[in-house]
């Protein structure tokens, strides 16, 4: 028997933004004229929705409710409709849903990563908005899971074989989306509350400005910062007195590397500013006075460390923050993703100077000389900031002049000391060891030289020789380093002594005597191999006679362990510097040096003393710069990967 009234179209459940203005429908057939009604029921009380008697019901979603719609013909016959229900988000991202949604799965949460143990109960967790709902289904390594349909994924005794990466498919009629994949331990729980699956670090020094003055401190700061933080377990590069491009490509690679629930450290120390709330680093290439698009800016390298998913992002800035262009219109700051994982460290307070400590060869910056102090603590990295920067505050020296400043999201007590526990496999190896490699050669008289490569940073080799016990026919043995006359175009090699850098080379040698050195910097400028001449002059005891002879040693691309890739990175316009030598340079013009009496005082970079108040201002210093093209460039250089031209 025909029934007396047959729904056509059912309403469809929805989930939805709070204030998307939708519409639900409903139709039905009946062998006379139909009446609807709508219904809705929140928190087990339902009631009718006075007015809405049309097929359509149109709704601005203000709560999660459920509704149904009752349709009566002339004969009192009445049927109702499915209950559907609306679903309302009330918190979700900024810019969510897209502009022009057409109802198809967009994700509001994903599911996070856990530790369980053994037989103790596993729950995920995951949202999508859609017009209609989206329906669910789960993944496990891939494998579809037969009978997790839901938005929460529930087991309730945790197995070692539930262990894997998990994700989840929402779908509807306009397409699909995928949660992301998360990690899931099932075992034994680490003691430790806090873990990192990797520590990476990336440290700049900016040491010798083409246009600019040189600073002193980066050098050593740089390469104290790095001996601590491999103690810490962080995987680290560390280089000196790079151009834009150079800094851009290091930070590529940088990012390359990060991932879920790693730890990432970037340091800088180098001329800089800032205005707006925004940082800027200075390129050792920037003009005279430098332009906007010469600089850096920070936030916008954070924003892509945040992209990464990592546990924890530490920026620790080690330069000036004075803006002297008040009248330069303010830019634009796009707020961070509220994930509470960010650290910024200041060396100096908004607006001030950062200065550098000078005793005689020895500088470091005051920033440094505490923070090396107190970074290897098991505490919250914000309490090890904190007692950083309580010493600082009690240094007369730079008391009313630096104060360093503290900003931060973090929610959890992550400490630089923390664990690391990799997940999945394990990242390539970042950064080089200060472990020495060396090698032995013999000149034809039969003296025995050896060669040892120390990095002290990633770009900036030594080479340095040692003379073996001579044979008794040789006396008053004497070695030169030096590069061949055919080689007079490479500028980057230049000849050093021990002296020059004997604050770093000692904490490697002990102090033990060396017969030379010989320094390669700007390693990252390198593009073939490298031809080295190693002379030897001594005296035949037998004919009273000096002698010199020479050999030749090869240094490959391999061996120099170039961070940067085969391709030449210069701009059209770039012009081609030497890269720095072993002298050790002047922090952003402002200076702690000890006079001939061991009284320390202020001075900045021009030798002038610094009064108390009011430094010297600079009419050089650069307009505001977006610095729209470094995020650009740094997504080019991401999808392009090794080997491809530079975009």
């Amino acid at each position: 028997m025909q029934e007396a009234i047959v729904i056509t179209e059912q309403p469809v459940s929805v989930s939805v933004p709070v204030g998307y203005s939708f519409t639900l429908r409903c139709r039905a057939e009946g062998r006379t004229s139909l009446q609807y009604q709508w219904f809705c029921q929140h928190q087990s009380v339902c009631h009718q929705i006075p007015g809405a008697t049309n097929q359509d019901l149109p709704i601005t979603a203000q709560q999660t409710q459920l509704y149904t719609c009752r349709i009566n013909d002339l004969y009192k016959n009445a049927i109702f409709s499915d209950w559907v229900k609306v679903e309302v988000h009330q918190c979700i991202a900024r810019g969510l849903p897209p502009r022009l949604w057409q109802g198809e799965p967009v994700i509001v949460l994903n599911p996070t990563e856990q530790r369980v143990e053994v037989g103790k109960p596993l729950q995920l967790q995951c949202a999508a908005m859609g017009v209609p709902a989206p329906s669910y289904q789960w993944y496990r390594n891939g494998n579809l899971l037969e009978h997790q349909k839901k938005k929460k994924l529930w087991i309730t005794h945790a197995k070692v074989s539930d262990s894997g990466t998990y994700l989840c498919c929402a779908s509807n009629s306009h397409g699909e989306h995928w949660t992301n994949a998360v990690d899931i331990h099932i075992g034994t729980r680490h003691p430790e509350k806090f873990f990192a699956t990797g520590k990476i670090a990336l440290l700049v020094g900016n040491n010798r400005y083409q246009h600019h003055p040189n600073l002193m401190a980066p050098v050593t700061d740089v390469f104290e910062l790095s001996l601590l933080l491999e103690q810490l377990g962080f995987q680290v590069v560390s280089l000196l007195d790079l151009n834009k491009a150079e800094m851009v490509t290091a930070v590529s690679r940088f990012l390359q590397l990060l991932g879920k629930g790693v730890y990432a450290i970037f340091y800088y120390a180098g001329h800089g500013y800032e205005h707006s709330g925004r940082n800027y680093m200075v390129p050792v290439d920037a003009p005279q006075p430098y332009a906007p698009e010469n600089c850096i800016s920070v936030q916008r390298i954070l924003q892509k460390m945040q992209q990464q998913q990592t546990a924890l992002n530490l920026i620790l800035l080690d330069t000036c923050r004075k803006w002297y262009n008040p009248e330069c219109a303010l830019s634009q700051v796009q707020p961070l993703e509220p994930w509470g994982n960010t650290v910024y460290g200041y060396a100096t307070s908004e607006d001030a100077e950062a200065y550098e400590l000078q005793d005689g060869e020895f500088s470091s910056g005051i920033f440094m000389k505490y923070l090396k102090k107190h970074i290897l603590q098991e505490k919250k990295v914000t309490h090890m900031l904190e007692d950083v920067l309580e010493d600082i505050g009690r240094d007369p020296l730079v008391t009313g002049k630096q104060v360093m400043e503290i900003k931060h999201t973090l929610k959890e007590a992550r400490s630089l000391t923390d664990p690391i526990y990799p997940l999945g496999a394990a990242a390539e190896l970042w950064g080089c060891s200060h472990e020495l490699v060396s090698e032995m050669v013999t000149f034809p008289c039969g003296v025995r030289v050896e060669l040892r490569f120390h990095r002290l940073f990633s770009n900036v080799v030594y080479v340095c020789a040692k003379l073996q016990p001579t044979p008794a026919h040789v006396a008053d043995a004497r070695l030169l380093l030096c590069q061949p006359a055919e080689m007079d175009d490479v500028a980057f090699l230049k000849e050093s002594y021990l002296d020059q850098v004997e604050s770093l080379l000692a904490s490697v040698y002990k102090r033990e005597e060396l017969d030379c050195v010989f320094q390669l910097c700007g390693l990252q400028k390198i593009q073939t191999d490298v031809v080295l001449q190693l002379d030897l002059h001594y005296t035949q005891l037998s004919t009273k006679q000096r002698t010199c002879e020479s050999l030749q040693t090869t240094l490959q691309k391999s061996r120099l362990g170039q961070f940067f890739s085969q391709r030449n990175y210069s701009q059209p316009n770039y012009q081609r510097t030497p890269a720095c030598t072993s002298s050790v340079c002047l922090r952003d013009a402002s200076v702690l040096s000890t006079d001939p009496q061991g009284q320390a005082s202020l001075r900045t970079g021009s030798g002038h003393s610094l009064p108390s108040s009011n430094p010297s201002n600079s009419s050089s210093e650069p307009e505001e710069n977006d610095e729209s093209d470094l995020s650009n460039l740094c997504s080019a250089l991401l999808r392009a990967g090794p080997g491809q031209d530079y975009p």
